[in-house]
């Protein structure tokens, strides 16, 4: 199974964590070859190998692992017992304290994102596409740190995974104004008459806001619509799979 650690995370024996590409699985063309999600039109049967496959390659029981039915929300779930792989809730975050209980987060241009707090010892994902970034999720995550988990945001960790970047992000008039509305103007760039979205810049400054110092975040520098034959992205393909990232504390 061909998958990416964040340098951030990786130093962290008690945690278990990954950013898929879209190699090493079962599915055919159009979701070739580790397509992890089951709502794009693939094969279920290869959707099920493929996290098979992923759940042996980090040493985990499928069973146990949380994703979501992601719908662009900034709705957060904290797990609970009835959560797990073949009843997923639906919401665009997952948060928990509990050991083994691998949380996944999938996209294909939206960026995935790793949370950790090594003091009191919770995780998180996030799904944050256009739609999460306006609403600010990641703020939303890391309260749900402070108010339930007595977490200091200064200890929390964030690692984002693969994402489509503002060199290929073009925006539309209704989004770029929808970006000045909400004060994101520091977040487009015209160039040739056209708008492009840098979701990134305003991860970065919404993480800040929220406490997490700058030697706490990481960013991966890959576009995922430039490099779409590593990562699945809807942007450069249309109908395509998703990949994930993962994490689970041991």
């Amino acid at each position: 199974m061909k998958f990416y650690q964040s340098k951030l995370l990786n130093k962290l024996p008690e945690l278990t964590h990954a950013f898929t590409t879209k190699h090493s699985g079962k599915s055919i063309f159009p979701y070739d070859t580790c397509n992890l999600a089951f709502h794009v039109g693939d094969n279920p049967l290869n959707v099920e190998k493929n996290h098979e496959l992923l759940a042996k390659a980090l040493g985990y029981e499928k069973r146990t692992l949380v994703h979501m039915k992601q719908i662009h929300s900034d709705i957060i779930k904290i797990v609970g017992e009835n959560d797990h792989f073949y009843a997923p809730p639906t919401c665009d975050a997952l948060i928990t304290n509990k050991k083994n209980i691998p949380l996944m987060v999938m996209v294909a241009d939206c960026s995935p994102l790793l949370f950790y707090d090594p003091v009191q010892k919770v995780i998180a994902v996030a799904h944050a596409g256009r739609a999460g970034a306006f609403a600010n999720i990641t703020h939303k995550v890391i309260s749900i740190f402070e108010e339930k988990f007595a977490s200091n945001a200064a200890d929390i960790l964030v690692a984002v995974g693969p994402n489509i970047a503002a060199c290929c992000y073009e925006v539309g008039d209704e989004i770029f104004d929808e970006a000045k509305e909400r004060g994101l103007e520091y977040a487009l760039e015209r160039k040739g008459g056209r708008y492009y979205l840098d979701i990134n810049a305003i991860l970065k400054t919404q993480l800040q806001n929220a406490g997490i110092e700058e030697k706490n975040r990481e960013f991966s520098p890959t576009c995922t619509c430039c490099a779409h034959e590593e990562y699945f992205s809807y942007r450069a393909s249309g109908v395509t799979g998703r990949f994930s990232g993962v994490l689970m504390l041991a």
